[in-house]
């Protein structure tokens, strides 16, 4: 996998990258620097944000500040206005302001290099928009996964965002805990005591996408279960039973295999499901990487898809769009799951700093089901 700086290459906010060492690591640590204005033409402004977005200059400032009241939609919309028009509120009128500098830790470890890539850039951009500090860490899961959260700590952030599948990390969850540390989990099905959460309703997700493949017609329909070390898949893997319960359909235990939402685990779950006396019509997949691994196999097997085998993902990474033909899949707000993060952590530190107390919060996101070429009904 690239550095993480890498994945930053594409994203349209010009990065300073700082490197450091600590312990025979390196770290990266983002910062933002200012695009030197146009010589014809000054640098936006917020009522030029507003005018362009369709709000007003005060909920643009809302956004900004990542404040509750604001709905996702809009918030959406005012931060594709900031992207497009490249806005930079005034860092020099906060700093005379007195705010502080604040320092935010994010750690990876996700097998599917899409989800990592969409979830990186989001928390970059939020990053940028409110001057917030971003150290990025690797921390492989069951390779010292404490030490890494202890070196970081040491560093001074003032909290850490866990995006799958380190939110779901007790050896994590034990030092930030014995630490007196802020952390947001990110796609945690289930968030620990203590811990501010990003989610959407995963069991929920899982019961849309298997009424909506019983309706094309299917009633085989194997499933490929993501790692088992995440509360996600336990969700996702109930969503399924529960709506091939409702439709009356025995639960067979032959067409549900064990993946770990990597591309190579799909290869393997799917060829065990097309390999059964009696194949299914229809797999729905964990990811979008498993589910691109099981259109491969469908191909090896000279199965028409969605011809011969409709296939159905999970996320709507780059990677559901990147291959032929495209996945039928479930949105999950990656990009918008990691901005909403970094607002909650971040309101979080400003109330201790202050001496506030605030109730522990989390943000249930909404998923949408996105239909596309690799469905249809069964033998058509």
């Amino acid at each position: 996998m690239p550095r993480t700086n890498t994945y930053a290459m594409n994203f349209y906010c010009k990065l300073t990258v700082e490197m450091t060492t600590i312990t025979g690591k390196k770290r990266v640590t983002a910062r933002r620097t200012r695009k030197p204005k146009n010589g014809k033409q000054g640098a936006p402004t917020i009522a030029d944000v507003a005018a362009y977005a369709g709000f007003a200059p005060m909920t643009v400032s809302r956004v900004i500040n990542g404040e509750d009241n604001v709905r996702q939609e809009t918030r959406e919309a005012v931060q594709a206005a900031i992207a497009k028009l490249r806005y930079s509120p005034n860092q020099a009128a906060r700093t005379l302001a007195g705010a502080e500098q604040v320092r935010i830790g994010m750690l990876y470890s996700n097998p599917s290099a899409a989800f990592l890539s969409e979830f990186l850039v989001g928390t970059l951009e939020q990053a940028r928009l409110s001057h917030v500090q971003l150290v990025v860490e690797k921390c492989d899961v069951d390779q010292h996964e404490d030490k890494v959260v202890r070196e970081l700590l040491a560093t001074g952030v003032d909290g850490i965002i866990l995006p799958p599948p380190l939110c779901d990390s007790k050896r994590i969850h034990a030092v930030i805990t014995k630490a007196g540390a802020l952390a947001v989990a990110v796609a945690s099905a289930s968030p620990r005591a203590g811990y501010l959460s990003v989610r959407i309703d995963d069991h929920k997700a899982a019961v849309a996408m298997t009424r909506h493949i019983l309706s094309l017609g299917h009633r085989r329909i194997g499933f490929i279960i993501g790692n088992p070390d995440q509360t996600a898949s336990a969700q996702r893997l109930a969503g399924y039973k529960t709506a091939l319960t409702e439709a009356g359909i025995p639960i067979d235990n032959s067409l549900i295999r064990q993946g770990l939402f990597t591309y190579r685990s799909g290869l393997k779950a799917a060829e065990q499901l097309l390999s059964v006396a009696k194949p299914p019509t229809a797999i729905f997949a964990s990811n979008d990487d498993m589910g691109a691994a099981t259109v491969a196999v469908a191909h090896r097997h000279h199965l028409d898809v969605p011809g011969g085998l409709t296939v159905c993902g999970f996320d709507d990474t780059e990677f559901s769009r990147s291959i032929w033909p495209e996945l039928t899949t479930i949105r999950q707000p990656i990009a918008e799951m990691s901005r909403s993060a970094l607002l909650l952590l971040l309101k979080r530190i400003k109330a201790r700093r202050e001496h506030r107390e605030e109730d522990c919060k989390h943000t249930l996101l909404d998923f949408t089901l996105v239909r596309r070429d690799s469905e249809g009904p069964p033998n058509r």
